[in-house]
């Protein structure tokens, strides 16, 4: 879609290239150029591949190379120390938790997304001096959801609902964070409305101005749309929906 629209295409990640087969499934989708661990090396590993400092760090440097070129681009950016297992090394760590949060899983989640935050800021400040953060639009969002409830032992429930102010429950999992920043955006809104990933689509081509009336897609401009109906089934029970008030989980039987 954003090719047809003359822009350039390309997707980061400091994994090795054959993890989900994106090898294959990158080029499915039109990317014209893929970047993975054989770019990006393997200096301050965490986990499977680089730090997200030095996945944004180069990545910026290719998005100012693209930017420089005159044409407009879309890339897509995968980090991945917010992710699972959540346990960065202590090189990393860039706040201090209450003592009754070390060693737990949500100390780990809140540490590791701290430090995810660090970063993100890290790169918006390096394509603002390079000049890429002006013509820009950055959308960040979770790829899931967030702690899952069958991996929270009773203290680390006990911590959830000390941080939410009630027990914790499905529709906070699965409510993930999707933000929109532009320095054209001059006054910050928070939408409340219901969406998912697959309104993520129509809702960037809306911003780009990309007509979708010949791409098949599913979802809607969340911009612009205050309802919706969203089925889940991988990480809910098969039959489960999520609507504008709540979240039906099919029983058992």
């Amino acid at each position: 879609l954003m090719a047809s629209q003359g822009y350039q295409t390309a997707t980061f990640h400091t994994d090795v290239i054959e993890f989900w087969n994106r090898n294959n499934l990158y080029k499915a989708l039109g990317f014209e150029h893929y970047y993975d661990q054989s770019f990006f090396g393997t200096d301050d590993t965490i986990f499977f591949g680089s730090s997200d400092e030095v996945l944004y760090s180069k990545t910026a440097e290719e998005l100012e190379r693209m930017n420089d070129s005159g044409k407009p681009f879309y890339s897509q950016v995968i980090s991945m120390t917010a992710h699972h297992p959540f346990t960065i090394p202590e090189r990393k760590y860039k706040m201090t938790l209450p003592e009754r949060y070390e060693g737990t899983l949500v100390g780990d989640y809140i540490r590791a997304q701290n430090y995810a935050d660090y970063a993100v800021g890290l790169f918006i400040d390096d394509l603002k001096k390079r000049g890429v953060w002006d013509n820009s639009v950055l959308v960040v969002y979770g790829d899931h959801m967030g702690l899952p409830m069958y991996s929270l032992h009773h203290d680390d429930k006990d911590l959830m609902q000390e941080i939410y102010g009630h027990e914790y429950s499905y529709a906070d999992m699965m409510n993930i964070p999707l933000i929109i920043a532009s320095p054209g955006v001059t006054k910050p809104e928070v939408f409340n409305q219901t969406g998912a990933q697959s309104d993520i689509l129509p809702t960037v081509a809306n911003l780009t101005g990309a007509p979708l009336a010949d791409h098949i897609h599913f979802g809607q401009d969340l911009l612009n749309q205050t309802s919706n109906l969203l089925p889940q089934r991988y990480y809910l029970p098969s039959g489960s929906l999520i609507n504008d008030q709540s979240i039906f989980l099919p029983g058992e039987g």
